[in-house]
């Protein structure tokens, strides 16, 4: 008998029994409440996936990877939509003006990395880069103080529209990683007080992050542990340090992608 007769066969006994056959995708929407309704991505070029490469051309200057975390998410968990909107260089005014559309009382999950870029972060790395310890260090006291006194407000306007526009969705706000393992295996480029000044910013721009997210009630998806032992100057690197193309310097390799932001949103939603 030819194999589609047998399948055919099988479907119409099990249908004759009564039982009614779920799709993968209903399947993953019984097993997770957050792939119930449509998932709906937001944030910058951490959340697009500038560095993983593979991106799609229709995404333009917005760098969306198809190995993105919101996209492996997608993959695996069949959501009954999903809507890409993160983009490359967004900061907050970004994602209220340009990214918010798709939400709804019908999406049951948002992801969103942001603020990085509003405090400057390409900036100051690249002051890091070209100036010297003296102005890094000036530079990194900048964006420390705009993090701890003008962030808070704008990511509370950004949580707050998305609450507004999605009353009904799991919100997970992914931070960032620390950029640099200290004393680790790097013989050039900037110095040690410099690798370690970064890093003290993206610790306080993590905690700062994570207590505007925990004020809304979302939960924060705190990936510096992810990346513990894979920053730059380890071993086993999942973030590129200055490389060409130039934009996906400072951001995740595909690797970052899947280990890192993945790995922690899936054990989240």
């Amino acid at each position: 008998m030819k194999l589609s007769r047998v399948l055919a066969a099988a479907a119409t006994a099990v249908l004759a029994a009564g039982v009614t056959l779920l799709s993968p995708a209903a399947a993953t929407a019984q097993d997770n409440p957050a792939a119930a309704g449509g998932y709906v991505a937001l944030g910058d070029s951490y959340s697009s996936g500038v560095g993983a490469g593979s991106y799609d051309d229709a995404s333009g200057d917005c760098r969306r990877s198809t190995v993105a975390y919101p996209e492996l998410w997608a993959d695996a968990n069949a959501p009954a939509s999903f809507d890409f909107t993160a983009c490359s260089g967004a900061t907050t005014t970004d994602v209220l003006n340009n990214q918010l559309g798709p939400l709804d009382s019908g999406t049951s999950l948002v992801t969103i990395s942001i603020g990085g870029n509003d405090a400057g972060f390409a900036d100051a790395m690249q002051t890091c880069v070209l100036w010297g310890t003296s102005a890094c260090l000036d530079r990194i006291a900048e964006a420390n103080a705009y993090i701890s006194g003008t962030l808070p407000s704008r990511l509370d306007a950004v949580y707050q529209e998305i609450a507004s526009r999605a009353p009904n969705a799991e919100v997970v706000v992914l931070g960032y990683p620390r950029m640099y393992e200290l004393n680790g295996s790097c013989l050039f480029g900037i110095s040690e007080e410099s690798r370690a000044a970064i890093n003290g910013a993206a610790d306080l721009l993590s905690e700062v992050i994570g207590k505007s997210a925990a004020d809304h009630g979302f939960t924060y998806g705190d990936v510096r542990s992810a990346f513990t032992g894979h920053e730059i100057c380890s071993d086993d690197e999942w973030l590129h340090s200055v490389t060409l193309p130039i934009g996906d310097s400072y951001h995740p390799t595909a690797e970052g992608q899947a280990g890192g932001y993945y790995a922690v949103l899936e054990s989240l939603a």
